[in-house]
């Protein structure tokens, strides 16, 4: 009884609480919408969502105060390219396949405390080697067991046998256990059934992989993987279930075979095409790009003595993406913030920004490509990405003004989520 006890005690000091109504007094508020820095302003939440915003005055009756006066208040952050509920990168490919479905779940609610702690309260989580453990950690975040950021899961990767989404390497893969195949397919139907599966056990959009991975051994980012045909029937699944697709696409071919099949969203587009960005533009397809990572998985990688197969396709696709990515934003594609969180440690996906910046991005474009355009990819822009009433109370606090200096978002002061203080 006494060990129930304590470990009762010790989650309900883990979570915050819900439903407490909160008084904001903000420094300086960042409208992302409208680009403006306004001053004066205050914020006060009800339950999960905000109330209002406007000057402030003396704090509501029953409401807390919370005097963020010293700092800058934007929207939480948002991002659309994260693995939380996976053992991460490493040299040890068999990392995933050592690691039990419970433990790798057990893993991700570390992974999404430190990302909540870091100023991220949504997250679109794409994928997992260990089939619906994200869906698992979803749930335990939605139900108060565990703090972390609002969740949006994949479940499994839809992948060809050998593909990109599958863990290659280390004992041949139909020996691989059941919940690390879920995903795979050869045909149509077979996608269709595995998008309906997936559907059925909880998962929130589908994660196809349209081309060869980074880090996936025997594979390679600019050959096409999924077809049109296969990528289709999967879009069409998940349009049955009022949600989508994203592609994880590399490669040129790959990602317009993507985009013909309908995908909201492409991951990555490295080695996209002048056609690509075309077409992704005049067909309103987000590119999530994560342009931070290559720099981490060279050095960090190369000091690990990560397989010399990744180190190469990270060389090679590092800095054409660079390039692509400053020609996107130069063509006016639509595009959104995602990290890859997971291939680097959890916590600093805010590293990015600075990436993105340097890559053409002004300081307002990035921080709205993690805010008002990552919550319109989520398919959830009128409730996620901005602060305004009726919106759920997410809210961060930095020191110092972001529109000048945007490495301030990589160490937050204050976190605030469905209206409850985390930080």
């Amino acid at each position: 009884m006494r060990t129930v006890f304590a470990a009762t005690a010790l989650l309900a000091l883990s979570v915050p609480a819900q439903g407490q109504s909160l008084y904001v007094e903000a420094g300086q508020l960042l409208d992302v919408t409208s680009g403006e820095m306004l001053s004066g302003q205050c914020i006060l939440t009800e339950g999960e969502r905000i109330a209002s915003v406007g000057p402030c005055g003396d704090v509501p009756e029953g409401a807390q105060q919370l005097d963020w006066s010293a700092y800058t208040v934007l929207p939480g952050l948002i991002d659309l390219h994260t693995h939380l509920s996976d053992t991460g990168s490493s040299a040890d490919l068999s990392d995933p396949l050592t690691t039990s479905p419970v433990d790798t779940v057990l893993i991700g609610a570390r992974n999404a405390r430190v990302t909540l702690e870091a100023g991220f309260t949504t997250v679109r989580d794409v994928g997992t080697y260990r089939g619906l453990t994200d869906v698992a950690l979803r749930n335990a975040i939605d139900r108060g067991l565990v703090p972390g950021p609002r969740m949006f899961v994949a479940g499994a990767y839809l992948t060809h046998p050998g593909g990109g989404g599958e863990l290659n390497g280390v004992v041949p893969n139909d020996e691989l256990p059941a919940d690390m195949r879920l995903g795979v397919l050869t045909s149509p139907e077979e996608a269709a059934e595995k998008a309906g599966y997936l559907f059925d056990h909880g998962v929130d959009f589908l994660k196809l992989i349209g081309t060869g991975a980074v880090l996936a051994i025997g594979t390679e980012p600019g050959e096409p993987e999924l077809t049109e045909g296969e990528m289709r029937a999967a879009v069409e699944v998940a349009e049955a279930h009022g949600s989508y697709a994203t592609a994880h696409a590399h490669g040129a071919q790959g990602i317009k075979n993507a985009i013909r099949a309908g995908v909201r969203s492409i991951e990555h587009a490295s080695l996209i095409d002048e056609e690509g960005l075309l077409m992704a533009r005049d067909n309103g397809v987000w590119l999530v790009m994560d342009v931070f990572n290559g720099d981490y998985i060279d050095e960090v990688g190369t000091a690990e003595g990560w397989p010399e197969e990744y180190l190469r396709k990270n060389r090679e696709t590092t800095q054409v993406q660079r390039d692509n990515f400053r020609r996107a934003v130069e063509l006016g594609v639509p595009l959104a913030f995602g990290s890859d969180a997971g291939v680097f440690p959890h916590g600093i996906n805010a590293r990015q920004f600075g990436y993105m910046i340097a890559n053409g991005m002004t300081p307002l474009q990035a921080i709205r490509a993690a805010t008002v355009n990552a919550a319109e990819v989520i398919g959830h822009g009128e409730e996620l990405g901005a602060i305004a009433p009726g919106y759920f109370a997410d809210m961060i606090a930095v020191a110092g003004d972001p529109l000048v200096d945007v490495t301030v978002l990589e160490s937050v002061a204050g976190v605030v989520k469905s209206g409850s203080e985390i930080r």
